[in-house]
């Protein structure tokens, strides 16, 4: 599979996703929302997985927002907070109430350690692509040569010690959150061992 076999949408309610992301996101934070995109999306072409390629592309580009100053919420974790803006972004994009319930729900479960692909197949993928780029969970999945086109148009920067410091202050704040388990269990390890930051 080659980087230009993964579709983009297009519409208007994604390409103003991207422009959101883009204006509230860090340069590394950004690049992260693309990459799980495509580590996404990638991984569902390769083995079958039907998925809406808009929905999953709007979840990828706001799950994380929620960890930003202007979005985070001092009451809910942050997909959670990221899961209420998603909602609210795609009532603004003209969508029908059931499908923001789905983009919020694919926002809320990329946290999630096990996502059934049969019922939600968009936040299954997003759990994926988010554990590789994040975790370098089960980098194989993706061939090395798609890997390295991915990192090449969206290189990592300093997602590292940026995305660590948003989780140890969730951590803090959020004691009993799922971003605060992340941290107890050794994500700045897996983060700084992962394949991908030597890419």
């Amino acid at each position: 599979m080659d980087l230009s076999d993964i579709p983009v949408p297009d519409s208007p309610a994604a390409a103003t996703a991207a422009q959101v992301s883009a204006a509230y996101s860090s340069p590394a934070l950004l690049n992260h929302c693309w990459r799980s995109y495509l580590w996404s999306a990638a991984f569902g072409l390769a083995h079958g997985v039907g998925f809406d390629a808009e929905l999953l592309y709007l979840a990828s580009m706001l799950h994380d927002l929620g960890l930003v100053k202007e979005f985070d919420s001092h009451t809910v974790p942050f997909e959670e907070a990221g899961g209420h803006l998603a909602w609210v972004f795609a009532a603004g994009a003209g969508w029908p109430a059931p499908r923001r319930v789905r983009v919020a729900q694919v926002v809320v479960r990329h946290m999630w350690d096990r996502v059934d692909p049969q019922v939600d197949p968009e936040g299954f993928l997003l759990g994926l692509g988010t554990g590789l780029d994040i975790s370098g969970r089960a980098p194989q999945r993706w061939p090395e040569p798609l890997r390295a086109q991915v990192l090449d148009r969206y290189p990592r920067l300093d997602l590292a010690g940026e995305f660590i410091s948003c989780l140890q202050d969730q951590a803090r704040r959020k004691p009993d959150s799922l971003a605060a388990e992340a941290v107890a269990s050794g994500i700045a390890g897996r983060m700084a061992s992962n394949v991908l930051e030597g890419s």
